[in-house]
Order: C-alpha cells, then structure tokens, then sequence
C-alpha cells in the first residue's frame, strides 16, 4: 500500500492510521506519506516507540501461545486486531494447538482489506468489520455470536484497543458488555497506554506525546494503572498484575530474564480469569 499506488475503497490516505502507524513501527510497508510524517514527530519525542510496538507482539505471543497450549483455550477473538504482521493471533494459536478457531475485528479500512484476504485459506479464522465501540453490534456478528455460542471458554484480547476511546465512563461500559459475554472460563486480555502519575520520566514523555498527537488521534487517553486495571471489571487478574509488558510472564512461570530498569515504558498489560 503505497502513496501514488492502487487504493483499496474507504481508505483515507491524507490522515493517519493508528494501524499503518502501528505496522510501520514494527517495520511493515502498508503507510502513506501522513503516517510516516506522524510517525517521525513520535520518534523525535520517543524513539523508543518502535520497541513499545516490539514488546507489544511478544507479549502477544507469549500470552496466546500460553493460552491455547497450556491453559487449552480454543477459541480467541482479537479485538483491535491491527494490520496483519508476522506471527498473527491465529498463527500463534493454531501453532499451540491445531483445534483453535480465531475471530478477528476491526473497523479501520486498510485492515478490512488486508485482514480478509489474509485469512481466505484459513477456515478455522474469520475477520469481522466492526465497530468495537458498539458492543451490541459485534456480539451480534454471526461469526462472534457462534464463537461464544456453547459455553467453551474463550479468549478476549483487546491490546492497544482501549485507550483509542477517550472517555472512561464509555470505555468501562464497552469493555463490561464483552466481559458479560464472555462464557464461564474465559481469559481477557488487555494492553493499554498508561500515565503512572507519579511524576517520573514515563510521566513527562506521556504528556509531551499526548500533546503532539492530539490532532492525529484526538480520542487517545492515557491512563492509571488503577484506571486500566478496572477495565477488566472485576474479574481476577492473574499475577503478575497489570505491570509493564517488561515485567509480565505467564502466571506461576519462572521468569528467565530481569526485566530492563530505567526503560521509558508506556505499554501495560494484564490477563484476568472470569471464574
């Protein structure tokens, strides 16, 4: 997908895509001129950024990996899937185990169309074009009502979704409506952009970041651990907590390697249970 190229329909070329912006941070090709020129301001500011993209994916494929091999869930729905990139949600799963059966969702229309003819050959992986913020609308899609029809634990992951919604009050009720679907069983999953607060580096870098890309993604909102720990609404979460994605590993897993200190870290996550 390149500028002067052929434009799949719906696609907006003169703004930003926070999944172009995404994918050209872990070195995809699928960006405009607008993407990389945003992409630059972040990197003046954070260049460290490519990293935060980095650890998101490992922490993605630790976590699936853990999942649907050791816990045996098979079935996952990837909200906020993203453009597709090397060792994608249904690849790590069906690697773990043969039997999963992926549903991916999003609305952004660069992903539509490279989601769905990734997936053209894969008949245990569906993509769903839906709007994440209408939960009602997406648990009513067919391909995501019979992956929760049955009571089989499923797997929700929602990283680096949630804090694209700006208001809180919103962004909990979106995020209870899955939860409440969710069968007995089930695992979510969630990263999210966070502001410790407590005055530090991360601290100064979340508040010159959020001012330079205000009017590229004017609904991004950085929140406490407090605030991103909530919206896993109320279900156990499993240790190590909601922490940086440096620190995570599987709960009860023996942790190989000291996480890296002094690291500029804006990218939290967590996994909770739903008993």
């Amino acid at each position: 997908m390149y500028d002067g190229g052929l434009v799949a329909h719906g696609i907006d070329t003169t703004r930003p895509s926070v999944a172009r912006v995404y994918d050209y941070f872990l070195g995809g090709k699928d960006n405009y001129e607008s993407d990389r020129q945003l992409y630059q301001q972040i990197m003046k500011i954070a260049p460290e950024a490519p990293e935060w993209a980095r650890a998101n994916r490992r922490w993605l494929s630790q976590v699936i990996t853990w999942l649907a091999g050791e816990v045996g869930v098979r079935r996952f729905i990837d909200a906020g899937s993203g453009l597709p990139t090397a060792e994608n949600t249904h690849q790590i799963a069906q690697k773990a185990n043969s039997e999963a059966s992926v549903v991916y969702i999003d609305n952004d229309p660069s992903v539509v169309a490279h989601g769905r003819a990734l997936l053209v050959d894969n008949d245990r992986t569906q993509f769903t074009a839906a709007d994440l913020t209408k939960p009602d609308e997406v648990l009513a899609d067919p391909a995501v009502a019979e992956l929760l029809a049955g009571g089989e634990p499923v797997a929700l992951v929602m990283a680096l979704m949630l804090h694209h919604i700006s208001d809180y009050e919103q962004t909990r009720a979106i995020a209870q409506t899955y939860v409440d679907a969710l069968p007995p069983g089930s695992y979510l999953a969630i990263t999210h952009a966070c502001k410790p607060g407590d005055g530090g580096p991360v601290d100064e870098l979340v508040t010159e970041l959020a001012e330079k890309v205000r009017s590229a993604f004017p609904t991004l909102a950085f929140r406490s651990v407090a605030e991103i720990s909530s919206l896993f609404c109320g279900l156990e979460i499993l240790e190590p907590g909601v922490v940086r994605l440096a620190d995570w590993h599987i709960p009860d897993g023996r942790v190989e390697d000291d996480p890296p200190t002094g690291v500029r870290d804006i990218i939290f996550g967590g996994v909770a249970h739903k008993s």
